[in-house]
């Protein structure tokens, strides 16, 4: 079992950064694929960035490549999302996510957060 609580959310103008991180519970950490997904009103779930275990890949939906960077620490039990270069589009709940790699992918994770708030104005 693995409880995710993001933080790091908040409001920022366009082009402008900000850094999600994600808590995680658990001793088995360091052995699932991590992610973040976000959610847009009137939209659904869709998939955002993914890490591996050891963070030795990563993996990017075309909307924030470039932009956006996840990483983690497997020693503080924590992964992180840096948003640069933010767009108003990219105003959503950001869910932290964790499973097997290919769930967490495809927006299927096994676990997830309560999410926290983007909002990006323009």
């Amino acid at each position: 079992q693995v409880q995710l609580v993001e933080s790091g959310g908040g409001l920022v103008q366009a082009g402008g950064s900000l850094r999600l991180s994600c808590a995680a519970s658990g001793r088995t950490f360091s052995s699932y694929s991590m992610g973040w997904l976000r959610q847009a009103p009137g939209k659904e779930r869709e998939f955002v960035a993914a890490i591996s275990w050891s963070g030795g890949r990563a993996y990017y939906a075309d909307s924030v490549k470039g932009r956006f960077t996840i990483s983690r620490d497997n020693a503080k039990n924590t992964v992180y999302l840096q948003m640069n270069s933010l767009r108003p589009e990219d105003t959503a709940v950001y869910y932290c996510a964790a499973g097997r790699w290919d769930t967490v992918v495809a927006g299927a994770p096994d676990y997830w957060g309560q999410g926290t708030q983007v909002t990006v104005s323009s």
